[in-house]
């Protein structure tokens, strides 16, 4: 016996109706840019979406009027941590691993999120963390729920939970003599279970998971096997039974493999990589989310700066040219990829454009890499019938920029650029040239004080 249920969605509430005009419209789904563009917003949603001859605007109308800049879908960042202890607000991720309360990162977190929305990205999946005080998953969970409540001003954000065995990557991000409070880690199948159920109790809308070694860590491997294709297979499970999401890192080809055969929803960094896995991957509904600005010259002398290790330093800088060509592969196989960016020790929250600029050095152009961190991030995270385009019936989720991305894609990286930040129809950046100056945040990098308690 089946039974159909009847989905109802809350009423849209009433709202304003506004028309947004733009000299340029991106569009990501149509692979085409529209002139002379208008989008026409009632409530939260997009009504309508053409050039000026095709959506009228009605006399005495409420116009958002852009002049001369390009419209373009909201950003998605489907891959970085706002809560760990980021080079851009204490001197030493070492000191602030054991000085720095949750309460307060809590609040670091929020800052976080909300440079990166400042900059046009209306989206973040932020895949979680563990500390020395436990898995922070409800903290995390905590700011999302608060800027969805509109207690405060913030990006739509996407909340993973760490669920992996002992010993792991993501366990060993923090200091292997560290004392660990809490249900951080789990062993075998059902254990891992359960720690996925804790996560999805506590609210966590993805489920991530380490199937090898990594990066950024001490005294570890990047092919250092994480755990066994059953431990992954019943964390993919409990996620999907939960109707959530399963992202998992994967450095190595076996690692991909394992997570292609538990059934995962996005492969997370990709480091190392073989022809016949990356045909596999292309052949799947799994999306790859690279983090390249994690890999960059620059992030690897933030590392340095803040006291990381020189295994670290040598590992970050030996893996480095096989990120470059693993994602030129999986780019040329048709691989779907959602940019990602890993942003969290380094380099600079808010700086996720960067992202897209080494894509397009890559080999990518740059229609593709403005769809890696729009529709393409939209599916990968299952909203694309909500947000990833400017469609009729989704979000109005706009950003109006100062240039034009689809010539220079680095003209998404200055925030002078970003002169309109839209999330479901209402503005909450303007920077526009002889109007209010509004601004989610309004101070610049190093207008803040770095928290050093020695």
């Amino acid at each position: 016996m089946s039974t159909t249920y009847q989905k109802f969605e809350q009423p849209e509430a009433p709202g304003t109706d506004r028309y947004i005009k733009g000299a340029k419209l991106i569009d990501v789904v149509g692979e085409k840019v529209i002139s002379n563009a208008v989008v026409h917003i009632i409530g939260r949603k997009i009504a309508a979406v053409g050039t000026d001859q095709e959506v009228r605007i009605p006399e005495g109308a409420d116009v958002i009027d852009c002049g001369g800049l390009t419209l373009m879908p909201g950003l998605i960042d489907c891959h970085l941590h706002t809560m760990m202890f980021n080079c851009l607000t204490f001197h030493n991720y070492r000191v602030a691993q054991w000085e720095i309360t949750p309460e307060l990162q809590q609040m670091y977190g929020l800052f976080h999120a909300q440079l990166c929305f400042d900059m046009g990205f209306t989206t973040l999946r932020d895949l979680g963390l563990a500390s020395s005080r436990g898995l922070l998953t409800g903290h995390l969970c905590a700011i999302r729920d608060a800027i969805n409540a509109g207690v405060v001003e913030g990006p739509r954000m996407l909340i993973g939970g760490f669920t992996t065995i002992t010993g792991s990557h993501l366990d060993l991000i923090n200091p292997r003599a560290m004392q660990r409070f809490g249900f951080q880690t789990a062993d075998g199948p059902w254990e891992l279970r359960k720690l996925a159920r804790q996560n999805l109790l506590v609210g966590c809308d993805v489920v991530k998971t380490c199937a090898t070694g990594g990066g950024g860590t001490d005294k570890e491997e990047p092919d250092i096997r994480n755990m066994t294709q059953e431990e992954i297979d019943a964390i993919v499970d409990e996620a999907h039974a939960f109707h959530k999401i399963a992202a998992v890192h994967c450095f190595t080809p076996n690692g991909q493999n394992m997570a292609l055969k538990a059934g995962a929803d996005t492969i997370e960094h990709m480091v190392f990589s073989d022809q016949e896995t990356a045909d596999k991957i292309a052949l799947s509904n799994a999306y790859m989310t690279p983090t390249l600005l994690h890999r960059t010259d620059h992030a690897i002398e933030m590392r340095r700066m803040q006291g990381t290790s020189m295994f670290v330093i040598n590992k970050m800088k030996s893996l480095q040219s096989s990120c470059f060509e693993t994602f030129q592969r999986m780019h040329k196989t048709g691989v779907k990829i959602a940019m990602g960016t890993d942003l969290g020790f380094d380099p600079e929250m808010g700086t996720n454009a960067k992202e897209l600029a080494i894509y397009v050095d890559l080999g990518m152009s740059p229609m593709e890499a403005i769809q890696s961190a729009t529709i393409n991030g939209a599916r990968a995270v299952k909203l694309e019938s909500s947000i990833g385009s400017l469609e009729v019936g989704k979000f109005a989720d706009l950003i109006a920029i100062d240039g034009d991305p689809m010539k220079a894609i680095s003209c998404l990286q200055e925030k002078k650029n970003i002169q309109l930040v839209m999330k479901e129809g209402r503005v909450f950046a303007d920077r526009r040239p002889g109007h209010n100056t509004k601004s989610v945040v309004s101070v610049s990098p190093g207008d803040w004080k770095k928290i050093d308690y020695l």
